[in-house]
């Protein structure tokens, strides 16, 4: 692909998104308003909340090299506005967008400007046609990229990893759907999404991903039902061959009861790239349950077996699990999770592709005061790339916040991480202390 033409048709690409975002808000805003008057017009007015975060960051590996450490406090401020508006059965808007800088107190060559912004939003078109987008930017240097996914756990990171380089990067991710609820439990959907990758670093690749997202849900009777999906992608890649990508996923489920459900699932993919990249088809069949031991508590156990089959090259293949144990209440929310079978890293810094994945994760939040919650989050993760490079990467963090007054919350975390790797020199180990003031007018 021709870089020049790349970028161009990036920057383009980048100011449609936000253009038609901000259409699609002012769309919703300026309906909402032209109801509205008087009282009803300050109630509107008091939704709009402009707050100033300030954090101080100690890093003691910020490139994250396996010798020759480079160390800095790095202070972080950042001036943004949220807006939240409900109407219960014509729409919802959730807005924050935060504009900053970030300063290194040693290296300051590496400071930058810091925009971030988020975006979920819904209109009921009629009573059973709705509307949804979704928008997420971020401009980041953070050697490790946290997942952008909607569904993203927290302090879930991408396998990517820029280390040994300071590399800013922006990353811009827009998804509009429409659905329609045909019956109580009948649903179809399509979901758009565009998601542009770029850095600044010419050490790392730059990517467009543009997938078309179908899904129905169906239920024959209170007992069986299926869901059936389909991913049709397009990835262009500033380096790497470019991606035609087709996935196709059929689940059965059978409800015992409320509380007890079997399913059987089969998910196909071929990844079709261009010359002289090797497409591959992956089969993954498995059985699962899901049993709601409680209203607030779930678990879900899933098994199987996948194989990737390469157009050239050998076979890799192995059993495939989700084990998972989720809790969501007042005070204590959690996330148990055990998996394994592959995963692939495309429209990252790396594009490392498809791997042999085995990952354990988990988090806790408790609410221990009216205003203090503390939380924990551990992670292990076992990846093995088609290059022969293996890992085991680690890390756990705790974080506490407090309401010191009804304008200013204050939070502390502290976080470790390594990575050991059967190639030495990619080793590594951090240790990161951050300390965040918010204040919300």
């Amino acid at each position: 692909m021709n870089k020049n033409m790349n970028k161009k048709g990036a920057g383009m690409k980048k100011g449609r998104n936000w253009v038609w975002i901000m259409g699609i808000v002012s769309v919703l805003l300026l309906f909402e308003t032209s109801l509205i008057h008087g009282e009803e017009m300050r109630d509107l007015l008091s939704k709009f909340h402009p707050y100033i975060t300030v954090s101080e960051e100690y890093n003691d590996n910020i490139l994250l090299t396996h010798t020759n450490k480079v160390d800095d406090f790095i202070t972080t401020v950042n001036a943004g506005l949220k807006f939240s508006a409900l109407s219960e059965k014509t729409y919802g808007i959730d807005l924050d967008f935060a504009a900053g800088f970030v300063y290194y107190a040693d290296h300051h060559k590496f400071d930058y400007f810091s925009p971030s912004g988020s975006l979920t939003a819904w209109y009921a078109i009629a009573p059973r046609l709705t509307f949804r987008v979704r928008d997420y930017l971020i401009r980041s240097d953070a050697a490790r990229e946290q997942v952008f996914t909607a569904n993203a756990l927290p302090n879930q990171f991408l396998l990517s990893t820029e280390r040994g380089q300071h590399a800013i990067y922006i990353r811009n991710v827009v998804e509009p759907s429409i659905e329609y609820q045909f019956a109580k439990e009948g649903l179809i959907s399509v979901l758009y999404r565009n998601n542009i990758y770029r850095n600044e670093n010419r050490l790392f690749e730059d990517s467009m991903e543009n997938t078309i997202n179908p899904k129905l849900t169906y239920w024959f009777d209170i007992k069986n039902g299926i869901d059936l999906e389909y991913i049709l992608t397009f990835g262009q890649f500033e380096r790497s061959p470019d991606l035609v990508g087709n996935g196709a996923r059929a689940r059965y489920t059978y409800r015992f009861n409320p509380m007890t459900s079997i399913f059987g699932e089969y998910f196909y993919q071929k990844q079709d790239f261009k010359s002289p990249g090797v497409d591959y088809d992956v089969h993954n069949p498995s059985l699962g349950i899901e049993y709601k031991f409680s209203p607030t508590l779930t678990g879900t156990a899933q098994g199987g077996y996948f194989w990737q089959i390469p157009e050239q090259g050998s076979e890799t293949r192995g059993p495939s699990f989700n084990l998972s144990l989720i809790k969501s209440a007042k005070r204590t929310t959690y996330t148990l999770s055990f998996q394994g079978g592959y995963t692939e890293d495309y429209f990252t810094a790396q594009n490392r592709g498809f791997a042999k994945y085995y990952r354990t994760y988990g988090t806790i939040t408790h609410q221990l005061m009216e205003k203090l919650s503390v939380g924990v989050t551990g992670s292990l993760e076992r990846p093995t790339y088609s290059s022969g490079q293996k890992d085991w990467i680690w890390g756990i963090s705790g974080n506490a916040s407090y309401q010191l007054l009804r304008w200013l919350s204050l939070s502390l975390q502290l976080a470790h991480t390594e990575d050991h790797s059967n190639i030495s020199n990619l080793d590594y180990s951090q240790y990161r202390a951050i300390f965040t003031a918010t204040a919300t007018f």
